[in-house]
């Protein structure tokens, strides 16, 4: 955050998806507290759900590393805070602090065509047709698993191992944990494999075998690249964004949380 005069509010940027609801909250949050574009901004206020803080988190916090403070206005909102419009600049003053290090998916194309693309949450690869994909996965240059025959895999970061990755039977990690998950999605064969931990500096190489027949898309959090070959996915140390949550929903303690959800 930019550095201020002591006791200085900060220069807020409110963005809002197009639902109706986050609309409304925008237009109140706006009469009621000065705001500045986002390229004056010390921190943005993102209204919506996660499918908008995503994408916020991507078109500004990744480039210009401001900090963003969610609130919930859309279907799902593990990324965000609860919705109120009163005491906002007390709840910035006492926020916490969630600093995330996106995944840097690097994908060689079927044209041969090379693509790259961040993930905050997951990179996953799903199967294009009715054929089942086949995959060869390597790990820090050694071949972990030589066919795996499945719907797709994929590698999550822990604040996106509560997202689609448990949704595929994945493990939820908790933050600052050092590992990602990697988890197969609908896997036929081997049946026993059910995925791995791995480090968080890891080096996680996907082959797609067959790609002719079977082919195979590869999604970076919403970036999408089809008719993939290979797919090289590591920690982009580089690259941060980061997250404001009020102290008593930190993101560290929803996900130990989800860990005990019945």
């Amino acid at each position: 955050m930019t550095d201020l005069p002591p006791n200085a509010p900060p220069r807020i940027a409110f963005v809002a998806s197009r639902a109706e609801p986050a609309q409304l909250a925008l237009a109140a949050l706006t009469r009621r507290y000065p705001a500045v574009p986002v390229s004056e901004a010390d921190l943005i206020v993102s209204l919506g759900g996660d499918g908008f803080m995503l994408h916020t988190l991507h078109r500004f916090a990744s480039e210009r590393r401001i900090p963003v403070f969610g609130m919930k206005l859309g279907t799902v909102g593990f990324l965000m805070n609860l919705y109120r419009e009163e005491g906002l600049l007390a709840r910035l003053a006492a926020a916490q602090k969630a600093v995330l290090h996106p995944l840097r998916m690097r994908v060689v194309g079927e044209s041969g065509g090379l693509h790259s693309a961040l993930a905050i949450n997951e990179v996953s690869l799903l199967r294009q047709t009715k054929q089942a994909a086949k995959l060869r996965i390597t790990v820090d240059g050694v071949v972990r698993v030589e066919e795996l025959i499945c719907d797709g895999a994929l590698l999550a970061t822990a604040a996106g191992s509560t997202a689609y990755n448990l949704s595929a039977y994945g493990p939820i990690l908790p933050l600052g944990s050092d590992v990602l998950a990697l988890t197969p999605i609908s896997p036929f064969r081997p049946r026993r494999w059910r995925g791995a931990i791995v480090r968080r500096s890891a080096v996680v190489k996907f082959e797609v075998l067959d790609h002719y027949k079977r082919p195979v898309s590869a999604t970076a959090d919403a970036t999408e690249v089809r008719d993939v070959v290979e797919v090289e996915v590591a920690e982009s140390p580089n690259d941060a964004v980061t997250v404001l949550f009020d102290p008593e929903h930190s993101l560290e303690e929803r996900i130990l949380a989800e860990q005990f959800t019945m």
